[in-house]
């Protein structure tokens, strides 16, 4: 046996051990070489031959790690199963408690909602700005007006196509977020009281602008790794009218799923034949962990029923707030409502982005984040089975960056999101993303920003306080 082969073989048996564990990072090239009194040389062929065989994966910049085990290897997630009632939802309180905090105790925000802003390119953004700012002293508020900046527009419709999906530019309606255009969207098609059927677990944005409208949110049986259940939402549809639905098909916030394109096109084929829109959330459609760009349901419809909603929040700047609105048949009242709403969206950010986009390379930084954020989320998976209590359940993200974690029935989330918060830490508890009751024990991490020892050390203290929870209730 070669020395490297020997080597590998002595760190694969303690790794089996437990030695070294999933999501750990094994010693540098050159501490291992100068443990062993190896070259190394002889520590590279080691770790490619590991890596040849799947037992660890480089990192770059960071080293190599041991692998997590396979999907097929771990407990998997279960199909929610709420109970398929109207309820009236009022969320935004405790959604609004639960950020103010992540943000006024500076803590270790495992529990945020937004992307690590680091990764961002803020300066090439900010030089941008600059140099429109130079080159125009004064701006109008024509210049801000629905639809949109005609450049940003040609922009936005220019990345639909090179994904695959060409659209018409004269249907985008640029918004400040994507909440906003949610937000339109929804108030372009219902009324107060009217019921809107969501995802169980849902999102809380999509709740919020129901909470806004004065309407009813019913929740729909949701598959972990497929979306909702299509038949369920049938059923439903079937007792009570519904006036639209809300969807993230692509990488959900909780849950991290992509539905597959043959469930997204019946999806379309059912709310068409019964005339109902659907609102399509598609924030996180360019955090992809695979080699193709996703579909998405507006790419299924040719009847205008589906309202699809975007930004660059998640992908780019969360300064900016650039969102937009691909209405379908409803663009008309959304333009519309948007001028009523909040008149204009400012014209400066979106030349920008615009800018950004045409000369910048978007791509490329896209392609950085989303292999960052893949090498992330196993690692986030991997520690969560290495300290939370014996039974605990994760998602298994195919894009975005937060984790769905289901702790064992006795753990109560609010207890171990307060108890956690003074240790400085934030974790998402699970009643957010829901009207009901029925995520107690689940909690959401964000596993978006560079994976460091304060991260790890505040997964193993959550791990444990959920322990204290569970012993208590025993």
């Amino acid at each position: 046996m070669k020395l490297y082969e020997k080597l590998a073989s002595d760190i694969e048996e303690q790794i089996a051990r437990g030695v070294f564990r999933a999501g750990e990072r094994l010693p540098s090239i050159r501490q291992m070489s100068r443990h062993h009194e190896l070259s190394i040389t002889t520590v590279v062929h080691a770790y490619l031959l590991l890596e040849s065989k799947g037992i660890i994966e480089s990192h770059p910049q960071s080293g190599y790690f041991v692998r997590e085990a396979t999907a097929a290897e771990q407990p998997e997630l279960r199909i929610s199963q709420p109970i398929a009632v109207s309820s009236h939802v009022d969320v935004s309180r405790l959604v609004l408690s639960t950020l103010r905090s992540i943000s006024a105790h500076d803590a270790i925000p495992l529990g945020s909602p937004y992307p690590d802003p680091t990764l961002f390119p803020s300066e090439k953004i900010n030089r941008r700005a600059y140099s429109i700012a130079r080159r125009r002293t004064q701006w109008g508020v024509t210049d801000a007006l629905p639809p949109g900046n005609p450049q940003l527009i040609r922009q936005i419709a220019r990345r639909y196509l090179q994904n695959g999906t060409p659209i018409d530019p004269n249907e985008i309606v640029v918004t400040i977020g994507a909440t906003e255009a949610i937000n339109l969207c929804l108030q372009a098609v219902g009324k107060t009281g009217d019921t809107v059927a969501v995802e169980s677990p849902t999102f809380y944005a999509m709740l919020h602008a129901i909470e806004r409208m004065g309407m009813k949110a019913i929740e729909v049986a949701t598959h972990p790794q497929e979306g909702i259940d299509l038949d369920a939402l049938k059923e439903v549809m079937d007792r009570q009218p519904i006036a639209a639905c809300m969807v993230m098909p692509n990488f959900q916030n909780p849950l991290g799923f992509q539905m597959p394109d043959e469930k997204k096109r019946a999806l379309v084929d059912l709310i068409t034949t019964r005339r109902i829109p659907v609102i399509e959330n598609d924030v996180y459609n360019e955090l992809y962990f695979g080699d193709v760009h996703p579909s998405s349901l507006k790419s299924y419809d040719s009847e205008g029923y589906v309202m699809h909603c975007a930004s660059f929040s998640k992908s780019l700047t969360t300064a900016s707030r650039i969102g937009w609105a691909l209405p379908g048949r409803y663009r008309d009242q959304v333009e519309k409502l948007k001028f009523l709403n909040t008149l204009t969206t400012p014209t400066f950010p979106q030349l920008a982005i615009a800018e950004y986009l045409e000369h910048d390379g978007y791509e490329h930084h896209l392609r950085q984040v989303r292999k960052l954020y893949a090498q992330q989320a196993n690692m986030m998976r991997a520690a969560v089975h290495r300290f939370f209590p014996a039974g605990t359940l994760t998602s298994q993200p195919r894009g975005g960056y937060v984790l769905w974690v289901e702790l064992p029935a006795g753990v109560d989330s609010m207890k171990l999101y307060e108890r956690a918060l003074e240790r400085g830490i934030t974790i998402g508890p699970g009643t957010m993303f829901s009207v009901g009751d029925t995520y107690r024990n689940f909690i959401r991490l964000n596993y978006s920003y560079a994976w460091s020892r304060e991260i790890d050390e505040a997964l193993k203290t959550v791990g444990q306080l959920a322990a204290d929870c569970l012993r208590e209730r025993r």
